[in-house]
């Protein structure tokens, strides 16, 4: 008999969830890609909004009151531990090496993601119950992810309350499939400034921005997880849209239309349009191979995980 997380019942490893995190973490580095995706195509999706649920009323009553061991009662430690651990490691490994690819492999590592992006959508897509109703949903997903991802970047401050705000919102997109809480960052003008400072480990950067991210947490997962259990269709194929929305974000292929200069002379790319690969280019080649291979990639990652769950 498995585990329990909230009334949900797994039987996944450890080792499991600390890959899972590890493949999150990463995912959610990347303007474009969302580790709710990452969450959402390896079966834990469900398991992690019961689990951020957990802390509740009574688990904050029984922290102020100082019953330790009675607030921990409920809280599904081993889930949240090995999962944590897998995104933690993930980020403060990955940072630099994103932050490289980013600006130097981007076509590259956009095309890997795009790949893996369509396989998820293909195979979730597989799963859902079709009506008129899903379908509208899915529409509509697609169409708000589309506009949101083709937002111009804002100029914001970064000071305490607005690096809270930021990690509020960012979290809320995170846990989104096709949302990307990075991109969220990209357009609130946070994200060089906060991956900087997570490269640095700077704290005093760090902290308002995962407070923020924890109340964020707190207050939408209750959201998707009533969405879900009341209207499971409808809420899955909403957020298969979004994952196709976001497919613009993360085409490979795009020329730079506005740019700006940050404090430090850098020059910043706000807007860009999307285009044709050049179909004869070795670029286009290996690009549509790491394409390939991470759409393979995730087909095999998805038959491994049903079997693990049978």
């Amino acid at each position: 008999m498995g585990k329990k997380v909230g009334s949900l019942e797994y039987n996944f490893s450890s080792f499991r969830l600390f890959f899972t995190g590890l493949l999150m973490g990463g995912a959610d580095l990347i303007p474009g890609v969302s580790g709710g995706t990452i969450a959402f195509i390896l079966g834990i999706y469900q398991h992690l909004l019961e689990a951020i649920k957990s802390f509740n009323a009574k688990f904050f009553k029984n922290i102020f009151s100082f019953k330790i061991k009675e607030a921990f009662t409920d809280i599904p430690l081993r889930f949240l531990i090995a999962l944590g651990l897998g995104i933690g490691t993930a980020i403060f490994s990955m940072a630099k090496l994103m932050s490289y690819l980013l600006e130097n492999e981007r076509v590259y590592l956009f095309s890997f993601f795009f790949g893996l992006v369509v396989a998820s959508i293909v195979t979730i897509s597989l799963k859902v119950k079709w009506t008129l109703s899903s379908f509208i949903s899915l529409i509509i997903g697609a169409v708000v992810a589309f506009y949101v991802v083709g937002l111009i970047p804002l100029s914001m401050p970064h000071d305490p309350i607005t690096l809270f705000l930021s990690g509020m919102v960012a979290i809320m997109a995170m846990i989104l499939p096709g949302i990307s809480g990075s991109f969220i960052l990209l357009i609130l003008g946070q994200y060089d400034y906060i991956l900087n400072a997570v490269s640095n480990k700077d704290i005093i950067t760090i902290l308002p921005v995962a407070l923020g991210a924890v109340v964020g947490l707190m207050l939408f997962s209750r959201f998707l997880s009533w969405l879900l259990k009341n209207y499971h269709s409808i809420a899955i194929a909403s957020l298969i849209g979004f994952m196709i929305g976001s497919l613009r974000k993360i085409w490979p292929w795009k020329e730079v239309t506005e740019t700006i200069v940050d404090r430090h002379g850098k020059i910043i790319p706000i807007a860009e349009k999307n285009l044709l690969p050049n179909l004869t280019s070795d670029e286009f080649y290996i690009a549509l191979t790491l394409a390939v291979i991470g759409f393979v990639a995730l087909i095999v990652i998805c038959k491994i995980q049903d079997k693990c769950d049978k």
